[in-house]
């Protein structure tokens, strides 16, 4: 079979398979980013409770296999009563294991604000909340987005642990079709390529143009 025969035949599935993992993709960006937040602030919290729960979670996290935290979250948790479907358990493994590297990334980006920042916001009497709000959180996002850019590639290329989860996305499809025509070639080249294809011509412009922008908005503030 031609590569273009193979295409014909299989080319549909893995096109699903994809939109499949540009779905865990998308869901798991938005979970992970709003977990960094999250506890990354509280790792700054001056509440010894807030910051050991914010401690303890991403050392947890950042301390155990991905792997086994989704097969805890897909295949344990239904003995103590929390059942999720395949997709949400994917997504909620993933959002929690890279929100922990989040975390880590959010919690430098605020202490690299330079002090004066600080001391500006300690002029004006503006409250702690208001002050990370105004001042402090607009600042930190030229600063953390080439980590988490980088965090981000990595999140798409751990995506492909769903499949383990029997979540049909590309590397699952590609599983499939190779458990059936033994074109290991054809069907773990294609995949390699299509993630390769997300990565460089859809993810990474899309994180380097918000580079830009975050740059440019506090340029202007700036001003």
């Amino acid at each position: 079979m031609s590569y273009i025969e193979f295409l014909s035949e299989h080319g549909a599935t893995l096109l699903l398979g994809t939109v499949m993992t540009l779905k865990v993709l998308v869901c798991s960006i938005i979970l992970y980013v709003i977990i960094s937040m999250i506890f990354g602030l509280m790792r700054l919290s001056k509440n010894s409770i807030i910051q050991a729960t914010a401690t303890i979670y991403i050392e947890f996290f950042r301390g155990t296999s991905l792997l086994v935290q989704l097969f805890w979250v897909y295949y344990v948790l239904p003995f103590f009563g929390i059942s999720l479907e395949a997709f949400t358990a994917g997504v909620v493994a993933l959002g929690l294991n890279f929100g922990a590297y989040g975390a880590e990334i959010v919690r430098g980006g605020v202490l690299a604000v330079p002090k004066g920042q600080w001391e500006a916001a300690f002029a004006l009497n503006f409250s702690p909340s208001k002050r990370m709000k105004n001042i402090i959180i607009p600042q930190i996002f030229p600063i953390i987005l080439p980590p988490a850019a980088n965090l981000t590639v990595e999140l798409l290329k751990a995506t492909a642990l769903v499949a383990l989860v029997t979540v049909v996305d590309l590397t699952f499809e590609a599983r499939q079709i190779n458990s059936i025509t033994w074109l290991s070639v054809q069907c773990f080249g294609t995949a390699l390529l299509i993630y390769y294809f997300i990565s460089r011509f859809l993810l990474v412009p899309f994180l380097r143009w918000l580079e830009v922008l975050a740059a440019r908005k506090v340029g202007k503030g700036g001003a």
